[in-house]
């Protein structure tokens, strides 16, 4: 089995984070030409929604490696609050908790992806187990 914690847990968080943010961004407007050619049907498909929650998942695997990883605890706490957030806003848009903007989703996206910037470039030990909070 593949230890990602001896991977880069931070590079694996940037590009989900990313990609992310890609889906997000796009998603409007592949659904709105879509609208455009069809008067029916304009919703996104079931497949495309769940890229989300792949999304969530993989975020919780890069945040919980490269935190175990980090020598800083506001980062820690940061990546796993941006984190939660991001889980929110997700869940919200399927269930209607609160009416959030669109754009809301991008804030929570962000901010992982420069946490995990931030984090690879100045937090990360450099040994199997040196970090100590």
């Amino acid at each position: 089995m593949i230890n990602i914690g001896k991977m880069k847990a931070d590079t694996i968080g940037i590009f989900a984070g990313t990609l992310c943010l890609v889906h997000c961004v796009a998603t409007p407007f592949i659904f709105i030409a879509k609208a455009c050619a069809s008067t029916c049907c304009s919703a996104a498909p079931t497949w495309w929604k769940w890229i989300d929650y792949l999304f969530i998942v993989v975020s919780f695997i890069a945040i919980y490696y490269a935190t175990k990883n980090s020598n800083k605890r506001w980062i820690q706490i940061a990546l796993w609050g941006a984190w939660t957030v991001l889980l929110f806003t997700i869940i919200n848009e399927a269930i209607v908790m609160l009416v959030l903007p669109e754009s809301f989703i991008y804030y929570p996206a962000l901010s992982i992806v420069a946490l995990h910037l931030y984090n690879r470039r100045y937090c990360t030990c450099q040994e199997d187990k040196c970090c100590a909070n």
